[in-house]
């Protein structure tokens, strides 16, 4: 018989592992497969910090603010994955042109900036192709849209007074709640009258250096002269507002949203049927955020979370309508094919209905023609596809 045809060998019991060996293998593999799925979640959570970070303070924001929690967002600019003071962003005087990007609840200043290779983000390339600043705002979307509104007036307030040259033509763009922050801001910088006291007393100010701005002497006629190139500033409006050029709203829900009226809706009716379990999922969903409860009915002022009725079926709401002099670019996704139906006037992008991203003030067709409003409907478009999309990048290259 030849090596080929003998039978094949057959391990010996002392070659093959014993029950109990295997059985140990088995156990170790097992007790350690928690562990092992813990730290795939801790390197996950700390790879994402970014994003799990913006959706608590979307979700709870508010109380974590009114807790002092560490965890709670600040509202600054933002580089390099962290919060820089304006006398920090030492902007330069040239190009002239500053673009403002504010991102939508549960977000943050990472969604106009990364992403996959074949998705256009628009701050770099804007940055590039258009040769225009940009810069990136955070803020806690779990306040009120009002509260983030005066913020953000305060900041741009201080920016172009630290920045008179590098903001000579100002840009605001605005996903989703962003929108709303952009507008609630333009009705406080509207509002706010503007003097010596206050243009000195802003918070925080630059500090005495290069970019900083002198505060104003007490005497009338030790005041000097304004530069050529700085504009003059109206006295009953924040200086901002005078270099504001354009607002682009990307998917804004100027009419409110569906889903946060169902949701309030709801919530109405477990409280009604007044039982333990309704009452108490009741509770549960009324924990949801400010911010998300602004976006009920888009409250921008105060006034109108204030107001007693402010929880009816259709509260009173301050008007805020476009401000003069601004370009004002209403960028409305459609998940279907054509636009304009009933079923795309309700879901529109899937979170903001068309309708409500045209708004009634948007809309209007008794506008006069001048009055500084483009609107643009990009179908089969979903509401975070507005944030990524060739065309509407199109646009903003177009008009930037």
């Amino acid at each position: 018989m030849t090596d080929s045809d003998s039978p094949a060998e057959e391990p010996t019991n002392n070659e093959r592992p014993s029950r109990w060996r295997r059985f140990s293998t088995a156990a170790r593999r097992a007790a350690s497969f928690p562990l092992a799925g813990f730290d795939y979640l801790y390197r996950t959570g700390q790879a994402y910090g970014h994003f799990t970070l913006p959706i608590l303070n979307g979700a709870f924001g508010d109380q974590l603010a009114a807790r002092h929690d560490e965890r709670a967002i600040w509202f600054s600019f933002r580089r390099y994955g962290t919060d820089v003071a304006v006398p920090d962003l030492h902007l330069p005087a040239a190009p002239a042109k500053t673009v403002v990007f504010l991102h939508g609840l549960m977000g943050d200043e990472m969604i106009w900036q990364s992403g996959s290779p074949d998705t256009p983000r628009y701050g770099p390339l804007l940055q590039q192709e258009a040769g225009v600043q940009c810069l990136y705002v955070r803020y806690n979307s779990g306040l009120h849209i009002s509260e983030n509104g005066e913020l953000l007036n305060k900041l741009l307030t201080e920016l172009v007074l630290a920045y008179p040259e590098a903001t000579k033509e100002l840009v605001l763009v605005g996903h989703s709640m962003g929108g709303l922050v952009i507008r609630s801001a333009g009705y406080y910088a509207s509002q706010w009258t503007i003097n010596n006291e206050q243009a000195a007393s802003a918070q925080p100010l630059p500090a005495p250096g290069e970019n900083a701005v002198a505060a104003p002497t007490e005497e009338p006629e030790a005041e000097e002269p304004k530069s050529e190139t700085q504009q003059p500033e109206t006295p009953d409006q924040a200086p901002w507002l005078s270099r504001l050029k354009s607002v682009f709203l990307l998917g804004v829900p100027n009419e409110g949203s569906f889903l946060e009226q169902n949701s309030h809706f709801t919530s109405v009716v477990l409280r009604k049927v007044n039982v333990a379990p309704t009452r108490f999922l009741s509770d549960v969903m009324n924990q949801r955020s400010n911010g998300i409860k602004d976006l009920r009915h888009a409250f921008l002022v105060a006034q109108d979370w204030q107001h007693p009725r402010a929880d009816d079926l259709l509260p009173p709401r301050t008007l805020v309508p476009p401000l003069p002099g601004v370009q004002y670019h209403v960028l409305v996704g459609s998940l279907l094919k054509t636009a304009g139906s009933a079923l795309d006037h309700y879901f529109g992008d899937g979170l903001v209905g068309g309708g409500s991203g045209i708004g009634r003030l948007f809309g209007d067709p008794a506008l006069p023609p001048d009055s500084g409003i483009r609107t643009r409907i990009f179908t089969r478009q979903s509401h975070g596809g507005l944030l990524s999309n060739a065309e509407v990048y199109a646009y903003l290259r177009e008009w930037m």
